[in-house]
């Protein structure tokens, strides 16, 4: 049976590199070390010693990788009063400094999201609130909320005067890039808005932090039409969105852009098909070989009644000699040839049998095509904003891709009853970027969340399509100007705003999908109509905070009076339920998991994902607890259960170690205390 002390740190990304370094080279380890000579060698066909080779570096760069890598001491404190839907939602709304965040979503998280969208801080010599303490993230964190450092001067700029522009900027991205690639998912993929200031940076430190082979492409994004008064030279009208993958071998993008209404027509079975860009099977072609063997699958001519509605396929080794037979009969006779040779057809002779039984081909005058019934095309590099007919499931609808930053505010203005945050980006735009890789259940993650518009997004698109696309939005509550529209409305930080655009946008949502359905008979609903009920528009909210526990928290300059302090294990003023979500956090467990409550001679048992996690937090703790857990052992049976106690709740020493026998007993191998 293992017994041991759960530790108070985030995921150690350090000490899980070098794990998985011994296994790929355990020859290079000596007493648990690295022997960096011996690891040289090893690799010696790819080393190189060149002082002069490409790289991409920067003041301050070695430093903001060891903080990517420093564990985290904080945690996530839940705030279910700023909640909405708690007991049943799925979706996350993180207050905190995303670095400190990102760290502590490390084991929760890791591999689970399947995509990131970000828009952080441009850098435009303004406001520049992320500035990041190496020695002490968290305790820099918690005095950056007040948005003020010791001295009282303020932490936000970033001016060209103060002579590492570029590099302040990286050192801010670098270590949060880094984290969020451990989070995506395989089938993962990134995307990051951007203007001109910083996207040459941002592609270098991309094309390092996820490398270049996965490098998917660059968004040109339209989004002010009219372009900006302001520029000198060029009045610029758009930004540019880098799109990158975890791993582009697995990554795939669905076509979500609706051809034009006038290149769609419909076929004899009232389906629309394609105008152009149909493939030719049987036809004049130049693309494809020359037949050098009669006898090829490939090698046929076809002959069609078009009353009748009916082929004949024939071999033949003669381009001018056709069956004057069938001619007679009312057949047209189609071949595929190129300067009065034969050429191969494009599919096999059965192929194109079997796609006419099925009503596939498009039988024009001279040539034979493939119906092409694809009504959406592949996005285009360039995003503009555009509105068209278009047709999707076999319907006319009025498409339009609206990608504008002043539409964007209208729109957010209209929803938060006044003008509370400048410059939100538009739902349009977001909504296309997780049309392309997400679906059902994905997991999207957006760490310079704002305002919150990929949450608005996310819920707007899941009452569309039936998704259960899932939301976690990671925001550092940024105190608003006390001269500000958003301040005289009440919200003091720019995580108000975010929360409170949640709980609008979904219950808009909800009104709008409920008037809907009540203008369709329920017979003409399918499997894409959403239930309203099922519909999550609710949130958790998690606070950054320090640790709960006093030894993971310790007071280092009264070390006296923290010794005597630590008979209680909580910080002051930290609830249990506190600490039951920082046990999840440090185990990895899903922050939206369920939680019951069990209760036995008095005594509180939590019971986290249906038993995978039992916790008891009480004081004078008895056997009757260890005999209670062993019994929902059986009852919810878990692939997996562990137990954590408080580390001095036991009534006694005795009491202790008869728990842990019955808990052996019971088939629990592991007791963890805090």
């Amino acid at each position: 049976m293992k017994e041991n002390t759960l530790n108070g740190q985030s995921a150690d990304i350090i000490s899980e590199n070098i794990q998985k370094l011994k296994q790929i080279f355990p020859e290079v380890f000596c007493e648990e070390t690295i022997d960096f000579e011996k690891l040289q060698a090893v690799l010696e066909e790819y080393s190189d010693d060149d002082k002069e080779r490409y790289n991409f570096t920067w003041w301050g760069k070695s430093q903001a990788l060891r903080l990517a890598q420093t564990p985290s001491m904080g945690t996530l404190r839940p705030c279910k009063e700023e909640s909405k839907d708690w007991d049943t939602t799925e979706n996350l709304y993180i207050e905190g400094d995303n670095l400190e965040v990102l760290k502590l979503l490390q084991k929760s998280y890791h591999g689970k999201i399947k995509m990131i969208y970000i828009d952080p801080p441009y850098n435009t010599g303004n406001d520049f609130v992320y500035k990041d303490d190496y020695k002490d993230p968290l305790k820099n964190y918690l005095e950056m909320t007040g948005q003020v450092n010791e001295g009282g001067e303020k932490v936000s700029t970033n001016s060209e005067a103060s002579g590492r522009y570029h590099t302040n900027w990286l050192n801010m991205m670098y270590p949060r890039l880094r984290l969020a690639r451990n989070l995506l998912h395989e089938k993962g993929v990134i995307f990051i808005s951007i203007d001109d200031n910083e996207i040459d940076n941002l592609k270098k430190l991309c094309n390092e932090t996820f490398g270049e082979e996965n490098f998917i492409g660059n968004f040109t994004v339209e989004n002010n039409p009219k372009g900006r008064k302001n520029s000198k030279f060029i009045s610029v009208s758009n930004e540019y969105c880098l799109v990158y993958a975890k791993n582009l071998n697995f990554a795939q993008f669905k076509k979500v852009i609706p051809k034009h209404a006038f290149d769609m027509a419909m076929d004899e079975n009232g389906n629309f098909i394609r105008k152009s860009g149909k493939r030719v099977l049987v036809g004049e072609n130049f693309l494809n070989n020359p037949i050098k063997d009669h006898s090829s699958d490939k090698h046929y001519s076809v002959y069609y009644n078009a009353n009748l509605n009916e082929i004949q396929v024939l071999k033949e080794t003669s381009i001018t000699d056709c069956n004057n037979e069938l001619i007679d009969a009312g057949f047209k006779r189609y071949i595929t040839y190129r300067e009065n040779i034969f050429i191969e057809n494009t599919y096999s002779q059965q192929m194109l049998v079997s796609l006419f039984a099925e009503g596939k081909l498009d039988i024009r005058e001279n040539k034979i095509y493939e119906k092409h019934y694809s009504e959406m095309m592949q996005i285009k590099s360039v995003l503009s904003n555009t509105k068209y007919d278009a047709i999707v499931n076999n319907q006319k609808i009025l498409f339009e891709l609206d990608l504008k930053t002043t539409s964007a505010k209208q729109a957010l203005d209209k929803l938060m009853n006044g003008n509370v945050f400048d410059f939100p980006k538009n739902i349009s735009f977001i909504k296309t970027l997780l049309n392309l890789n997400t679906a059902d259940e994905s997991l999207v993650l957006d760490f310079f969340s704002g305002s919150s518009t990929t949450a608005h997004a996310t819920m707007e698109l899941n009452a569309e399509d039936n998704g259960k696309r899932k939301f976690i939005m990671v925001q550092l509550p940024e105190l608003t100007d006390e001269k500000s529209e958003a301040d005289k409305a009440g919200y003091k930080n720019i995580c108000e705003i975010g929360k409170e655009r949640i709980r609008r946008a979904g219950e808009k949502i909800k009104a709008e999908l409920r008037e809907n359905q009540s203008k369709q008979p329920s017979m003409l609903q399918d499997d894409k109509t959403v239930n309203q009920d099922d519909l999550d528009i609710g949130f958790k909210v998690f606070k950054l905070d320090s640790s709960n526990l006093k030894k993971w928290n310790p007071d280092y300059e009264h070390v006296e009076a923290s010794l005597l302090d630590s008979i209680e294990n909580y910080v002051d003023g930290r609830s249990e339920m506190d600490v039951v979500f920082e046990i999840m956090l440090k185990y990895g467990i899903d922050l939206t998991f369920p939680i019951e409550e069990f209760k036995v001679g008095g005594k509180k048992i939590y019971s986290i994902g249906f038993g995978a996690l039992m916790i008891c937090l009480d004081q004078d703790i008895t056997t009757d607890v260890a005999n209670e857990i062993a019994r929902l052992k059986e009852d919810l049976k878990p692939e997996v259960i562990r137990v954590v106690f408080r580390d001095n709740g036991f009534k006694d020493d005795s009491v202790k170690t008869n728990t842990k026998e019955i808990l052996r007993n019971a088939g629990i191998d592991e007791i963890v205390s805090v």
